[in-house]
């Protein structure tokens, strides 16, 4: 079942302050945890300043200090932040305030921009810099994407935070960023004929082109005529895409994978916009055991209300498939007031079929989450919630409360364990379909994540049956980056089953 997947997801999507995980183990053992914790090092790695970034705060807080006045009026938003011009040679004229810098030129505006080229020519009076040449541009001004640009025939007026640079490439935020044209403006960057990947190599395996992309203040890149490419091939196209520069989220691009329950599979994701707030979804999924096992969706999602009508074949952590023709799932969830605790309303009706039967499954269920607690290296899951599942099939009512705790530690930057008990009321034995159930309704899971180096991992979990003090599963996984993907194994021991999925860097 995906019990810990379910919470974490719940808890992520009702607090926008959690990381998204970005690796996500398919597991029965609760070792989501781990790559939560794995996600949260690798979010913090992340968010540090580089060398380069660190160097420009610093001389940013010695040219505060040599101003006379560095403290401007904040109120003024015609004032522009202070500009500090150094060269090995560098010449000025008082009068016009025309000035020339070449040599090692290094221009410092202390609100967070530095550039650095082998000339420069401005005019301090019409606050303009002009970089004929390459340039190297760096942006860490606050409430904004890092950004670190090398380009051409950069024009930038400091006094209205705004100009335009010609062919360049660099990072923004985590995306790698190419273009033929960059304008500056004082709320948000604009690139054009743009190409943007977490892909750090030369030639990137995959990326995404744009016409236009608009790089905002509030961390979102927004894109227009979109294309999907694999190398050098296009895989797919769509007119707009916004997202969450610092958030990951389901990609565009293939995954492929083996177990086997489905023998070799290869899936993609296809998303539509419709008008906002809506759009369709279709995950293409075809394996060599079952043919087509595809499904579409139309969701709706609007601050704390998301709806979902689905179609197609749905599978849980132990591969078993469910067809939902047609399923309706809605869902309303939000926090009490300032308090670190959630609820969330769920209801789901909808025609499900299995191999064995078919009938109108509904669904209720009202639950409770608090926020991830974070003690130190410690971190606690918390989540209750009362559940109501009816069966037009044979007239079947399962109701009852469900339980879970799950507590992580994280012992230094390679090693993190867990421990966590989970009741459902809810099981094989009193539930009509099998599907996202487990044999029992008690169980204890533990197990640990180990970091051999910067592209291995693994990961060891197990699953007890605590009513019959049996242990149910065992789960070994290895996750291993390759150029700009990864590669993740699982090898269930009690079932004697081999899997293994391959996707690119996740978004």
């Amino acid at each position: 079942m995906k019990k810990l997947f379910a919470i974490i997801t719940a808890i992520i999507t009702l607090c926008p302050t959690a990381t998204f995980a970005k690796y996500r183990s398919n597991s029965d053992t609760g070792v989501e945890i781990l790559d939560y914790i794995e996600n949260r090092r690798r979010e913090e790695r992340d968010n540090r300043l580089t060398e380069e970034q660190q160097k420009l705060l610093e001389d940013i807080d010695k040219a505060k200090e040599r101003l006379p006045n560095p403290s401007s009026d904040k109120n003024q938003e015609s004032t522009a932040a202070p500009a500090i011009f150094e060269g090995d040679n560098l010449t000025y004229n008082a009068e016009t305030g025309e000035f020339v810098a070449t040599g090692k030129v290094d221009i410092i505006q202390i609100d967070g921009h530095r550039f650095q080229s082998i000339e420069a020519f401005g005019n301090t009076k019409e606050q303009v810099v002009r970089i004929p040449s390459k340039a190297h541009v760096l942006q860490l001004t606050p409430d904004a994407p890092r950004v670190t640009l090398d380009g051409y025939r950069t024009v930038y007026n400091y006094g209205t935070k705004s100009g335009t640079m010609g062919a360049a490439r660099g990072k923004v935020g985590e995306y790698y960023i190419s273009g033929k044209r960059f304008e500056f403006y004082p709320d948000h960057i604009v690139a054009y004929d743009a190409y943007q990947t977490k892909c750090g190599a030369q030639r990137p395996d995959y990326k995404v082109s744009a016409k236009k992309m608009e790089i905002w203040p509030e961390q979102v890149i927004k894109m227009y005529d979109i294309k999907f490419w694999l190398k050098d091939n296009i895989i797919g196209t769509k007119d707009y895409d916004e997202r969450k520069i610092d958030e990951s989220t389901e990609n565009n691009f293939p995954k492929v994978g083996y177990n086997k329950d489905h023998g070799a599979y290869v899936e993609q994701r296809f998303e539509y916009p419709i008008v906002k707030h809506l759009k369709g979804v279709a995950n293409a999924h075809v394996e060599t055991k079952k043919g087509i096992r595809s499904n579409a969706e139309i969701r709706y999602d609007n601050r704390n209300f998301r709806s979902r009508l689905v179609y197609g074949f749905y599978d849980d952590s132990d591969n078993i498939w469910i067809q939902k023709e047609p399923s309706l799932i809605l869902h309303y969830g939000r926090h009490f007031g300032g308090l670190p605790v959630s609820y969330g309303l769920n209801y789901e009706i909808g025609h499900w079929r299995s191999e064995k039967v078919a009938s109108t499954h509904q669904k209720y269920e009202a639950g409770l989450s608090h926020d991830p607690i974070w003690l130190g290296r410690y971190v606690m899951l918390l989540h209750t919630s009362y559940t109501i599942t009816k069966e037009s099939a044979n007239d079947s009512t399962v109701k009852g409360m469900n339980y879970d705790a799950v507590m992580g530690r994280e012992f230094d930057e390679r090693f993190a364990a867990f421990a966590g008990y989970h009741y459902r009321k809810s099981t094989t034995k009193n539930s009509l379909f099998d599907f996202d159930n487990d044999d029992y309704s008690r169980k204890f899971e533990t197990g640990f994540s180990y970091k051999l180096d910067d592209k291995n991992r693994v990961v060891v979990g197990l699953e007890f049956d605590t009513d019959e003090g049996s242990l149910k599963d065992v789960d070994y996984y290895w996750y291993h980056d390759l150029h700009c993907s990864q590669l993740i194994m699982r090898y269930r021991e009690k079932r004697d089953k081999f899997e293994a999925h391959w996707q690119f860097t996740p978004w």
